[in-house]
């Protein structure tokens, strides 16, 4: 079921973000201080093309640099990728086929916010972080 999923993510919205993902990557690349968030934005884009059987952890050991880190990156590139989750969310649940591939653009919408600090794993990987 997940394998279906993701090949329709894919055709209806999981390529369009992805390419959302990769340019603001590529944005944040012709910076010094932009690399670090580079690296989360291709991360997440990774995430965003093929999201079913995958999940958001957050990472114990991040402290108070991923939190300055968040808000940077809120600033710099976070708030209109969340934007685009939002908008194809609303756009996929109009329809009852796209109703799960909505959901899955909501639930991408925290870590589109505040990437670092959290990890992606498989949903067949067992939870070790904090609940």
């Amino acid at each position: 079921m997940k394998t279906i999923l993701n090949i329709i993510w894919l055709v209806f919205s999981g390529f369009w973000l992805f390419l959302g993902y990769l340019l603001a990557a590529c944005l944040l690349f012709l910076t010094i201080i932009g690399i670090p968030f580079a690296v989360a934005a291709l991360r997440i884009g990774v995430y965003a093309l093929w999201p079913f059987g995958h999940r958001v952890v957050e990472r114990p050991d991040a402290g108070a640099p991923s939190f300055v880190g968040n808000v940077l990156w809120l600033v710099l590139a976070g708030w209109w990728l969340a934007l685009t989750h939002i908008v194809t969310g609303i756009a996929q649940c109009l329809t009852i086929i796209g109703i799960p591939l909505g959901i899955a653009n909501f639930k991408l919408i925290p870590v589109s916010l505040m990437p670092l600090g959290k990890e992606i794993v498989d949903t067949d990987q067992p939870f070790v972080g904090r609940w």
